[in-house]
């Protein structure tokens, strides 16, 4: 009986497992044998754009991208400014340049109409006595004496008119009174220029120091055309007002003097830097402003002299006392 069971047992056992491995293989088989169905249409390896997000600001509100995009904006707004600058500084100087080449244009035009004009009209009875000479130059009287009498040689007997007055003898006429007109537009421009330092320095000192005199003396009797632009000149004797004031006793003091000794609390070195700084800084005003108008009162004077030079009227009556007036 105990036989019995024991292949009773077995057999069911080794049922079993051929049970589970047969299923196991069907498994298996119908995995591998699955019937598949062939895909007709295309497979697309890209993204039309009907199916991407156009209209997506996926950047708005990025503070980094924000930063990049301001910074970007500031730095090419910068840049246009710069050449827009640049650009009409050279439209100002390609203006002016065009406007004196005008003038120049116009001026020789002018010049040559009336030498023209007069030479036609010129009388024919011309005595020696009517050439006017120089009496303080004697070296440019003769120059311009020798200039006519050659060109009165070689003229003379075919044109009467210019016997003693050419073409070429008031032309050196007229480059000795443009010369002697330029020299003396020169100097009264310097002395333009002189003066409005001098005022520019008094100015300085009364506006920023409140100083009205300096040693004693008022300030236009102690500045002149040697001192205005020297710094040292002006810090050298408000120092020593300083020193002097202070020794007296620190309640004299007055004014801007005061005020600098509380703010730098009595330091010498400090009050001595100071005054010396705010002194080269009024000194170099008055040197540009004396530069500047030593310019423009040149630039307008030898217009002025050299149109009055080139006038044929002045050439034809006494361009040698023009030049000396």
């Amino acid at each position: 009986m105990k036989v019995h069971c024991y292949n009773i047992l077995l057999f069911s056992l080794l049922l079993h497992r051929l049970l589970l491995s047969s299923s196991k293989v069907n498994i298996e088989m119908n995995h591998h044998n699955t019937p598949h169905i062939k895909n007709r249409e295309p497979t697309k390896s890209y993204k039309s754009l009907c199916e991407c997000e156009l209209y997506t600001y996926i950047y708005d509100d990025d503070p980094d991208m924000k930063e990049i995009m301001n910074d970007f904006d500031r730095k090419t707004s910068q840049r246009f400014e710069e050449y827009n600058e640049r650009m009409n500084k050279n439209r100002q100087k390609c203006k002016e340049q065009c406007d004196r080449d005008i003038q120049n244009i116009i001026l020789k035009d002018k010049i040559a109409k009336e030498l023209k004009q007069q030479l036609t009209t010129l009388e024919t009875n011309i005595d020696t006595h009517d050439i006017p000479t120089c009496v303080c130059e004697k070296s440019v009287a003769d120059k311009v004496e020798k200039a006519c009498l050659k060109c009165g040689y070689s003229l003379g007997g075919a044109v009467p008119e210019l016997g003693l007055l050419c073409g070429n003898g008031a032309y050196e006429l007229v480059q000795i009174a443009i010369t002697a007109g330029v020299a003396s537009a020169k100097k009264a421009a310097i002395e333009a220029g002189t003066q409005a330092g001098i005022q520019a320095a008094i100015q300085g000192l009364t506006n920023k120091l409140y100083i009205p005199t300096l040693n004693g003396q008022l300030l236009s009797a102690f500045i002149n055309a040697n001192n205005f632009k020297n710094p040292y000149f002006f810090s050298g004797p408000i120092i020593g007002e300083y020193i002097d004031m202070s020794r007296v006793g620190i309640d004299k003091l007055n004014g801007i003097l005061r005020f600098i000794h509380d703010q730098f609390s009595g330091d010498l070195g400090k009050i001595m830097e100071s005054i010396s700084a705010t002194s080269s800084d009024i000194a170099k005003e008055a040197g540009q402003v004396a530069e500047r108008v030593t310019a423009e009162t040149t630039e307008v004077l030898t217009v002025q002299k050299t149109a009055e030079a080139t006038s044929a009227s002045a050439i034809f009556s006494n361009p040698i006392k023009k030049k000396n007036e």
